[in-house]
């Protein structure tokens, strides 16, 4: 009995691998959707290689107060490079211009504007928006403070007013372990890969027993010397099979080309991945069994995978959501996988923080496939 499972479900996996729709949105437009949401969802958060570093370009006849902004910036966190030419500008994300003669036209009382330019977006440019504005404001309030006490506005007065200690000062620590969502591809690569083998499950894996059904496959295979719970095993296992190698290829895929880090619990991740695979394949098998035409198992697995994805932050990360939208993600498969991978991948937590993911992702997988199994209809 073994043997003929394994070859059912081997025969099965070869016609659903090679299927060119199968092909096209297992392993094609997986990576598609990598690179385009990875770029949308790199606005929650700064870009970890250069999320410090400015350019400052100031003239030669800036003056003293060209320095005195650097240092400004720096205290608020910028990592600033100074240029000598707008060429040179350009090849940076973030670009900050001081007018001609910057000191000369201050100290005569005229208005100054610098001019500041990103490329960041969302929560990644109201950061940086924020820290210049507290440099800007910051020199402000020292050059006032320096022209209150010396009667004037210098170089040697502006220094000296910087060196002197501050009355006031903030302490700030963390409360616990800081958990800065993934950003760009550290998020999309996991959550679109759990999008896309639950949608390709649901939608080729579900339509094929149709197809099969239509065509008295499976009316031929009752009626052979294999009983109906092995006959069951291998049409899951063939779908399994697919999944696996689906996730495999887009791991591989995320590692090389998106230089994605999946944690130092590699076998967490893996057993993480396995038990949600184990349900995605149930729930396809069990559509399969009631959907009563191709269209309508369609139509179901492409809703229902991205209404699923949606919610169980798949898209963006959850952890940017309101409080409740949080709660509800984790009673989806998508969401609790989701909150697994990024617990080991992103947060740094170890391997058995994700057991309860694990055990209850299995609990609802053998659970689904023990309905999938009385579900399944022959004709």
């Amino acid at each position: 009995m073994w043997i003929s499972t394994l070859q059912i479900a081997r025969r099965d996996f070869t016609y659903l691998i090679r299927h060119p729709v199968t092909l096209l949105w297992a392993f094609v437009m997986p990576v598609v959707f990598f690179s385009f949401i990875g770029r949308m969802t790199s606005g929650f958060g700064p870009d970890p290689d250069r999320r410090d570093r400015i350019a400052l370009l100031a003239p030669a006849d800036a003056g003293f107060l060209a320095p005195a902004l650097q240092r400004h910036l720096n205290s608020a966190g910028f990592d600033v490079r100074l240029v000598q030419s707008e060429q040179e500008l350009s090849k940076y994300a973030r670009k900050l211009s001081l007018p001609p003669a910057f000191t000369e036209t201050a100290l005569a009382g005229k208005p100054q504007k610098v001019q500041f330019e990103s490329s960041a977006t969302g929560q990644s440019a109201d950061y940086d928006k924020l820290r210049l504005q507290r440099a800007v404001y910051g020199l402000l309030a020292e050059t006032i403070s320096a022209k209150s006490r010396s009667g004037g506005l210098s170089e040697s007065s502006l220094d000296s007013t910087a060196r002197l200690p501050r009355n006031l000062k903030i302490d700030v620590s963390s409360a616990g372990r800081r958990r800065n969502p993934p950003t760009g591809y550290q998020q999309s690569v996991p959550g679109i890969l759990v999008m896309f083998v639950l949608i390709v499950l649901l939608t080729s894996g579900g339509i094929s027993i149709i197809a099969e059904r239509k065509a008295g496959i499976l009316r031929r295979l009752a009626s052979s010397p294999m009983t109906r719970p092995a006959i069951v095993l291998s049409k899951w296992t063939s779908r399994a099979a697919l999944a696996v190698v689906q996730t495999a290829a887009g791991a591989a895929i995320g590692t090389l080309i998106f230089k994605i880090e999946w944690g130092a619990s590699l076998l967490a991740v893996a057993a993480l991945l396995g038990a949600y695979i184990a349900l995605c394949t149930s729930l396809a098998l069990w559509l399969g069994s009631l959907a009563r035409s191709e269209a309508q198992a369609s139509a179901i697995g492409a809703i229902a995978g991205n209404l699923l994805a949606a919610l169980g932050g798949c898209w963006w990360p959850i952890e940017v959501s309101p409080t409740w939208m949080q709660k509800l993600s984790l009673f989806m498969p998508t969401g609790m996988t989701m909150d697994g991978l990024h617990r080991l991948m992103s947060f740094g937590e170890p391997a058995l923080s994700v057991l309860p993911h694990i055990a209850v992702l299995t609990a609802l997988a053998l659970g689904v496939g023990w309905l999938a199994s009385r579900a399944f209809r022959f004709e």
